[in-house]
């Protein structure tokens, strides 16, 4: 017996000599002690979680080199590869997660309306959804601060910049053409159906060095990487009919869209101020293929519409009104590859090709506008680690644009070509989860004016609480002159803008509230001495301007159950000597104060969504030639409230009723003067009001798709 019990002894004093303890301390980057961390060596079961004070001991029986793991939520994983004897009284510090939900984002100037963002100012659901939008994206963004209501337009005006200033790309990739073609006083509408997208970033300014050609701002759609499910859409409307349908297969899939609108039969039933001799007329058809491949995706995107409308509208110089026809065709092709190269390497790259033709009729003037136009896109990206990102790549613009002019005996045929060669470069450093940097630069290469501007570009963001952060931003931006000034002259520069945004933003569950103070200084801008462009004109890129303002924006959709609501309000301060402006003034298309409120309440009983939106801006200048003041007057604000209603007669068929402008507010877009005094000296006028105060809509729309219970309430 005594001698079993010495051999058990023995035994367990060569155990415990065999035994090594494993011990240390884990603090965060402040030093204080990170309580319940993870520590253990890898591929055992030996292992301690941190205590109080942060300190942890086990023993383990492992012998020589051991991967010691540490781990804790909200910050990233570190790894310790040494022998067990010297894992011992270890100080270990973890870094934060940069890439967790609540990490600090680069949100100055940029607004996500994406289901899967970080922070999403609105979603897929509310692009389309928005009462006053009419179902075009467009129209739901100008819903958000930093945009200007030009309601006889249709297009994005942003921060005292024109529409020119805005450019539009689908998967990265540029639209040259993206809106329909239309005549003054009636809004043009976005080409292409919020039906195939499921993520819209509208930038206000200060954006990625990967973009260029835009003074102001660019909205980046993105079209759907893999459809859920086989589906077929269907739409009758009081102007038209749509349909669309989806397939998918294991590795591929394919949708279409198509689109015919004819204003015939709602022009009958409600009239507007115009003579119309051929209503307007117009078929839309989409469609994109999928394919995913080993490390990455292909997508191949293609649109045409066409369109026509012949009318006469009314005009103080021309007794019987002016006459104008339009007849349109615009093919856009799209073609992006996404992919993973190894090794932290990312492959982009895409081609665009666009060919539009206008032919177009001003009393006995004909008009005939072609444009052949392509992109072409390579980017790389190497994430070294998650605390370091660098992008880079090139792309090419070409344009090739002709005009041709018929008015009796004249026949003249103009236009130019351009190619623009640019370079870009980016990179994203994160410092902690509180702290992110972006600085980038480009280079643009102009063949037409043999110059290249250069472009610094960053950001900087600081999250200053659990749910508050504040960003800065700065950059130059170039754009060249339009075709209405290229194709007369092309002895000129690029336009410019440089850019200085401060942005405070605050996300709590379902609430987003942001601020943002901006500053823009032009140069550069194109000056002629007539009434329009012409080759009579002279041209100098001596103008200048400047935009300031704040844009404030609040959404709540937890505060009440079923409310979703937003709130916009911007003010604008800007003036601009350039086109033939006289002296420095504040365009005619742009407002001082600007506010959007919308709201959408689901009644369950009723299984219906409605939808209010209000839209509020102050008045717009104009010149009166009546007094010496130019640009000095205003017009009255304007004012429109818009209701939509949906109703689910079944899980997927619903009836849409909408109406813009309930109340029928009678808003004045501006004034037209007589080009000739009367026999007291005066100038008369007339009010430039829209074709028509309100517009109503009906629509049914079924949707039939594999599991039942898809509907189109998303696409409305």
């Amino acid at each position: 017996m005594n001698k079993l019990i010495t051999i058990i002894c023995l035994c367990l004093i060569n155990l415990s000599y065999s035994q090594t303890t494993i011990s240390g301390k884990v603090v965060d980057h402040k030093n204080q002690p990170i309580v319940g961390a993870n520590i253990y060596l890898d591929g055992t079961y030996d292992g301690d979680t941190s205590n109080d004070e942060g300190k942890f001991d086990f023993t383990t029986e492992e012998k020589g080199t051991q991967t010691l793991v540490i781990s804790f939520l909200s910050y990233e994983t570190k790894t310790i590869i040494d022998d067990v004897s010297k894992l011992s009284n270890l100080e270990i510090t973890l870094r934060e997660d940069v890439e967790s939900l609540d990490a600090v984002v680069l949100s100055a100037g940029t607004f996500e309306a994406n289901d899967n963002s970080k922070v999403s100012v609105l979603n897929s659901l509310d692009v389309v959804t928005t009462a006053s939008a009419l179902g075009d994206f467009v129209g739901a963004l100008q819903t958000l601060p930093g945009t200007t209501n030009v309601a006889e337009d249709g297009r994005l005006f942003v921060r005292g910049g024109n529409a020119d200033e805005t450019q539009i790309f689908i998967d990265g990739i540029r639209v040259f053409t993206p809106y329909s073609p239309t005549t003054n006083n009636i809004p043009t509408r976005g080409r292409y159906s919020p039906f195939l997208f499921d993520g819209i970033t509208f930038s206000t300014g200060g954006y990625s060095s990967e973009f260029g050609q835009a003074l102001s701002s660019v909205l980046l759609l993105n079209t759907i990487d893999e459809p859920d499910q086989e589906k077929t859409d269907i739409g009758i409307m009081t102007v038209g009919a749509a349909l669309g349908n989806t397939q998918k297969w294991k590795k591929s899939s394919l949708s279409f869209n198509a689109t015919y609108i004819n204003l015939a039969p709602y022009l009958a039933i409600f009239k507007d101020r115009n003579d119309w001799e051929t209503p307007y007329q117009g078929a839309q058809g989409e469609t994109v293929f999928r394919q995913r491949l080993e490390n990455g995706m292909l997508k191949f995107y293609a649109a045409f519409d066409t369109s026509k409308f012949e009318l006469t509208q009314e005009d103080i110089n021309l007794e019987n009104g002016l006459d104008f026809k339009l007849n349109n065709n615009n093919f856009y092709l799209n073609t992006s590859y996404k992919g993973v190269l190894g090794n932290g390497w990312t492959l982009s790259t895409g081609l665009s090709y666009t060919y539009a033709k206008n032919d177009i009729g001003v009393m006995t003037s004909d008009i005939e506008d072609r444009e052949n136009s392509a992109h072409i896109k390579l980017k790389l990206k190497k994430r070294f680690n998650s605390r370091f990102k660098l992008s880079f790549g090139a792309e090419q613009f070409v344009t090739d644009f002709n005009e041709n002019f018929k008015d009796g005996s004249i026949d003249e045929t103009y236009g130019f070509r351009n190619n623009i060669t640019a370079a870009f470069a980016e990179a994203d450093l994160i410092f902690s989860r509180d702290l992110a940097l972006k600085v980038g630069v480009r280079a643009d290469h102009s063949s037409i004016f043999n110059t290249t501007d250069f472009s610094p570009r960053t950001a900087l963001a600081y999250k200053t609480s659990k749910n508050g952060q504040i960003s800065l931003a700065y950059g130059n931006f170039f754009q060249n002159p339009n075709s209405s000034i290229l194709k007369f002259e092309n002895d000129l520069n690029s336009e410019k803008t440089t850019h200085y945004i401060f942005n405070y933003q605050y996300v709590n569950g379902g609430k987003i509230f942001r601020a943002e103070a901006y500053r823009k200084d032009y140069d550069n801008l194109i000056k002629y001495d007539t009434e329009f462009t012409s080759f009579e004109s002279n041209y100098t890129t001596n103008g200048d301007g400047f935009a300031q303002g704040v844009d404030i924006f609040w959404r709540d959709n937890t505060s009440v159950k079923n409310l979703d609501y937003w709130v916009s309000y911007s003010y604008l301060d800007t003036e601009r000597n350039y086109r033939n402006f006289e002296a420095s003034a504040q365009p005619n298309f742009a407002t001082n104060h600007n506010v959007s409120v919308v709201g959408k309440y689901w009644i369950d009983s009723w299984k219906s969504q409605i939808g209010l939106a209000y839209s509020y801006s102050s008045g717009r200048p104009y010149t009166n030639p009546n007094t010496e003041e130019f640009l000095s007057e205003r017009t009255k604000a304007f004012n429109s409230l818009s209701f939509n209603w949906a109703y689910l007669l079944d899980q997927q068929k619903i009836l849409y009723f909408s109406v813009n402008n309930v109340l029928g507010f009678k808003n004045v877009n501006g004034y037209q003067y007589a080009n000739s005094p009367d026999m007291n000296g005066q100038f008369s006028r007339r009010a430039l009001k829209p074709a028509a105060d309100q517009f109503f809509f009906v629509g049914f729309f079924w949707t039939i798709s594999e599991d039942g219970t898809d509907n189109q309430l998303d696409n409305l």
